[in-house]
C-alpha cells in the first residue's frame, strides 16, 4: 500500500459507523474489490474515488454505506456461511450494496436469487412503465398543444376506468353493454326463447335465424351491443400512442377477437343468402356467435379482481408449466400401470374401460383431481390400491405449486390495488374541482 500513514501494520474501515480492522497483507487480497482497491492508491485523490471520506491520523477509511449489509457480506467473504438478504432490508437495496463492493446476484443463495428476480421483474413492470408514462403525459414546448393534452386526456379516459369520473361513467356503460349482451347470448339458446322467436315462420326463415343474426329483438340488441363495442376499440386506437403496441395487447387481442365473429357471419349471411349454401354455413356461423363468449373478458378491464388473476398467471408459468409437467408424468405412469392391472393380466375377466392406456388416462386425470364422476372405475384389488395411491399422489402433486401461486397472487393483488388506489386520489380531485 503506497498510501497512508507509515509504519500502520492495519488500517480500519468505518461503514456506517461500524468499524472494522485489517492488516494490510490481507487488504491486497480481500476478496471485496472495493476494499482491495485501496491496496493501490497512491494520492489521497485516489482513495476518495474508493472511500467517502479518509482520517490519515488513524488511517481509517469512511464508507458511508448500510452497516447491517456490509456485516453479512464480510460474514461471506470470510467463509462464514452463505450469503442471504439481511433481515428488514429491500431486496434491492441489498443488491445495490452486493454491486457497490463488488459482488454480482450470483454469489446469493438460490432462494435470495429468485426473490430478488421476482422484486426486479415487478419493479420494472411497475414502476418503470409508469414513470416512462408520466414522463410521456408531460409534454413540453410545441408538444404542448391543446389537441395533444386533449388526446391524452382521451386515451386515459378510454385505458384507465379510475382515471377521471369520466372514465368511470364510460366503464360503467361498458359493463352494462357486455352484461346485457352475455345475457341476450345465454337466452338466445333456450328451447323456449327460440320456439317463441321462430311461431309463424316458414322454415327458411327458422335456419336463417338460428344460423346468423336476425332481425328479432334479440338480433337487433346484439348489434347495438356490437355496435358500442366496435366505436369503443375505434376510438382506443385512435387516442392510443403507439398503434403497433396497441395491437399487440392481449385485452385488445380478446376485443377484436369478440367483435370479429359478428362481422364474420354477417358477411357469410349475405353472400349465402338463402340458397343451400346457407345450411352447409350455418355450423360455422354457430361457432363464430359463440365465440363472442369471449366479451365476458372485456370485464378484466374494469374489475381489479379479474386483471389479478391474468396478472398472477403471467408472472406464474413456471409454475404453471411444473405443475402440467407433474401431472403429466403422473398420468403415463398411473395410466400404464392400471391399464396392466385392470386389462393387461387377466384378459377372460379384463375391465373392458381399461382397454387402452388413453382411456385410462382419463380415470387418471379425474382421480387426481378428486373429481371421480363415477363413469369408470377399477374392479380388482390391485386397482383399487392403486387408485387410492393415485388419488393421494393428485392431491400432493397438485399442493406443491399452489404456495408459490398465492403468494404471487397476494403481491398482485396489492399492486394493482396501489394503482388504483392513486388514480382513484386523482378522481377524488378532479370531482371536488
Amino acid at each position: 500500500m503506497t498510501f497512508g500513514r507509515s509504519g500502520a501494520a492495519s488500517v480500519v474501515l468505518n461503514v456506517g459507523g461500524a468499524r472494522y480492522s485489517l492488516s494490510r497483507e490481507l487488504l491486497k487480497d480481500f476478496p471485496l474489490r472495493r476494499v482491495s482497491r485501496l491496496h493501490g492508491c497512491r494520492s489521497e485523490r485516489d482513495v476518495l474515488e474508493v472511500c467517502d471520506d479518509y482520517d490519515r491520523e488513524r488511517n481509517e477509511y469512511f464508507f458511508d454505506r448500510h452497516s447491517e449489509a456490509f456485516g453479512f457480506i464480510l460474514l461471506y467473504v470470510r467463509g462464514h456461511g452463505k450469503l442471504r438478504f439481511a433481515p428488514r432490508m429491500c431486496e434491492l437495496s441489498f443488491y445495490n450494496e452486493m454491486i457497490y463492493w463488488g459482488l454480482e446476484g450470483a454469489h446469493l443463495e438460490y432462494c435470495c436469487q429468485r426473490r430478488l428476480d421476482d422484486r426486479m421483474s415487478d419493479t420494472y413492470t411497475f414502476y418503470s412503465a409508469d414513470e416512462l408514462g408520466r414522463d410521456d403525459a408531460r409534454p413540453s414546448g410545441a408538444e404542448a398543444a391543446p389537441s395533444r393534452r386533449w388526446l391524452e386526456r382521451m386515451r386515459r379516459t378510454f385505458e384507465e376506468p379510475t382515471s377521471s369520473l369520466a372514465a368511470q361513467i364510460l366503464a360503467s356503460v361498458s359493463v352494462v353493454f357486455v352484461i346485457v349482451s352475455m345475457v341476450v347470448l345465454c337466452a338466445s339458446t333456450l328451447p323456449d326463447w327460440r320456439a317463441a322467436a321462430t311461431d309463424n315462420r316458414s322454415l327458411d326463415d327458422r335456419s336463417r335465424y338460428s344460423a346468423g343474426p336476425g332481425r328479432e329483438p334479440s338480433g337487433i340488441i346484439e348489434a347495438i351491443c356490437i355496435g358500442w363495442f366496435t366505436a369503443e376499440c375505434i376510438v382506443r386506437f385512435i387516442v392510443s400512442k403507439n398503434k403497433c403496441e396497441f395491437v399487440k395487447r392481449p385485452l385488445n387481442i380478446i376485443d377484436l377477437l369478440a367483435i370479429t365473429p359478428y362481422y364474420i357471419s354477417v358477411l357469410m349471411t349475405v353472400f349465402t343468402g338463402e340458397n343451400s349454401q346457407l345450411q352447409r354455413a350455418g355450423v360455422t356461423l354457430r361457432v363464430l356467435r359463440m365465440m363472442r363468449i369471449f366479451w365476458v373478458i372485456k370485464l378484466a378491464r374494469h374489475f381489479i379482481g379479474l386483471q389479478t388473476l391474468g396478472l398472477t398467471l403471467k408472472r406464474c408459468y413456471r409454475e404453471m408449466v411444473m405443475l402440467l409437467v407433474f401431472i403429466c408424468v403422473a398420468m403415463a405412469i398411473f395410466s400404464a400401470l392400471s391399464q396392466l392391472l385392470e386389462h393387461g393380466l387377466d384378459l377372460e375377466t379384463s375391465n373392458k374401460d381399461f382397454a387402452s392406456i388413453p382411456a385410462a388416462c382419463w380415470w387418471v386425470i379425474i382421480s387426481m383431481t378428486t373429481v371421480g364422476y363415477g363413469d369408470m372405475y377399477p374392479i380388482t384389488v390391485p386397482g383399487r390400491i392403486l387408485g387410492g395411491v393415485c388419488v393421494v399422489s393428485g392431491i400432493v402433486l397438485l399442493a406443491l405449486p399452489i404456495t408459490f401461486i398465492y403468494h404471487s397472487f397476494v403481491q398482485c393483488y396489492h399492486e394493482l390495488k396501489f394503482r388504483s388506489a392513486r388514480y382513484s386520489r386523482s378522481l377524488s380531485a378532479e370531482f371536488l374541482n
